[in-house]
Parts: C-alpha cells; sequence; structure tokens
C-alpha cells in the first residue's frame, strides 16, 4: 500500500493557518505544560527532533528540563546514489550536525543512537531498544501516528507501544504531516499550540541552518539535490509548533 506523497512543494504554509486550520488549536505556554521529569525525544532521523520540537525543547531545557534523544537510525539513506557521501559518512556528517544544532538551542541532550537501518525501521525494533532506556517519570515524544514516512509511522507505533509498557507519558510531534496533509484532514483534537518566544524562534533556525547536507546540495550533481526544500522548511520556521498530548 502507497503511503502519503512526500514529493514536491507539499502545502502552502498559508494553508494551514487558513480555515479550519492551526488558528482552532489551542494555545498553551510552553512553561505551562513543561513535563516534570525527563523529556525523550524519539527521533527516526537525524533533524526530525529539531524541526519537530527543537523551540519547544530549547524553552524547557533552559529551565532545567533533562533531554535524551533518541536517534532511531543515523540518517544514511538520505542520498542513497550520493557521488559525494558514503552512506557511512553521511551518517556521521549527520551526528556531527545534530550536535552543533542541539549546540545553537542550549540543549545538553545525551543522544543515544540506536543505529537502526535508514528507510527500514521496524516498530517491533525501536519498541525493544527503547525499553532499556525510558523509565516510568519520563516524557516520551514521538512522531504523530500517521505522519506519513515509514520510518516515522514505525517510530511512532514503537515508540508509544514502549511508552505505555513502563508508564510513560507520550506525546506526539508531527514533521511530514505538515507536507501532505491539509486542514480537514487531520484531526486535531488533542493537539496544543505552543508559541515560542523570539530567542527561540531564532535559535531554532539557526539549528536548523546547522544540517547542512538536508537543506543545501551536496554537489551539483542530481543525486545531491536538497532534501529540505524552502518551502518545506517554512512550515517548522513558524512562531509555534504542535504537539499532542499536553493537558
Amino acid at each position: 500500500m502507497t503511503g502519503p506523497s512526500l514529493k514536491g512543494r507539499g502545502t502552502p504554509e498559508d494553508v494551514w493557518w487558513g480555515p479550519g486550520g492551526l488558528g482552532t488549536v489551542p494555545v498553551r505556554d510552553p512553561l505551562a505544560v513543561r513535563p516534570p521529569g525527563r523529556v525523550v525525544v524519539v527521533a527516526p532521523h537525524p533533524d526530525d527532533e529539531v524541526l519537530g520540537v527543537g523551540g519547544s525543547l530549547a524553552v524547557w531545557a533552559a529551565h532545567g528540563t533533562p533531554v535524551l534523544v533518541v536517534a532511531v537510525t543515523d540518517g544514511e539513506g538520505s542520498h542513497p546514489d550520493s557521488p559525494t557521501l558514503a552512506p557511512a559518512e553521511l551518517a556521521e556528517r549527520r551526528a556531527e550536525e545534530r550536535r552543533a544544532a542541539l549546540e545553537v538551542l542550549g540543549i545538553e541532550a545525551v543522544v543515544d543512537r540506536l543505529r537502526l537501518r535508514d528507510a527500514a525501521v521496524a516498530a517491533d525494533d525501536v519498541a525493544e531498544r527503547l525499553l532499556a532506556v525510558l523509565d516510568p517519570g519520563d516524557t516520551v515524544l514521538v512522531p504523530v501516528a500517521g505522519d506519513g514516512h515509514p520510518d516515522h509511522d514505525a517510530t511512532a507505533d514503537g515508540g508509544a507501544a514502549a511508552a505505555a509498557r513502563v508508564g510513560a507519558a507520550c506525546w506526539r510531534y508531527p514533521v511530514w504531516l505538515w507536507h501532505w496533509a491539509r486542514p480537514g484532514e487531520v484531526a486535531l483534537e488533542g493537539a496544543r499550540r505552543l508559541p515560542l518566544p523570539g530567542t527561540a524562534v531564532g535559535a531554532k533556525g539557526a539549528a536548523i541552518d546547522r544540517f547542512t547536507t538536508q537543506v543545501a546540495p551536496l554537489s551539483d550533481d542530481p543525486r545531491d539535490a536538497v532534501v529540505l526544500s524552502p518551502e518545506v522548511l517554512a512550515r517548522f520556521r513558524r512562531d509555534v509548533e504542535i504537539v499532542w498530548g499536553p493537558a
């Protein structure tokens, strides 16, 4: 069964703020919903944690919230036919980009690399590996169900299953949902709109720019084309983030 298309420019940002869109989502102050314990962000690929909730993580971390990033894959499959970088080289580049991005956000996060194969993530593998690192007091952030990328969907299912087994809270964040869906096609019930202070918006934008292998082409060769186009990035440079889960 074919999933939603992640190609092209996707749903324009102004459509998301049109009728039935993000303006209908209840607003909560990020500090009012700050998790009481450790935040564990389960990211299918390097950059997903920054794109989805980087601004909120920065706000929470500045107020003492410990952060663990669980890197499900190393993102070595983003340019499968690249003549410039071999998969192992790309994986290490992306790990360094993540380190730099988190530093820009002021997040002293521990990163646990599961090293599952990019484009071949299985929910059971994610759940099994997460059980070794989760505690009941954690708040686990996983992609929203039906985010649209197979690795994201497997991470969503496996992460939620592991959180349920240990009794940890589970919140969800979107990444590719903004690209393929439109208002009215997704259930916004339970979503919360977290407005970000200007400092967090600026830091998140700078952090996104650290992922040079994704926001710029690796070379002039078509096989090294940009992954995150300006149209895609516009949806992550908002002054709000959307999460499902907090009361």
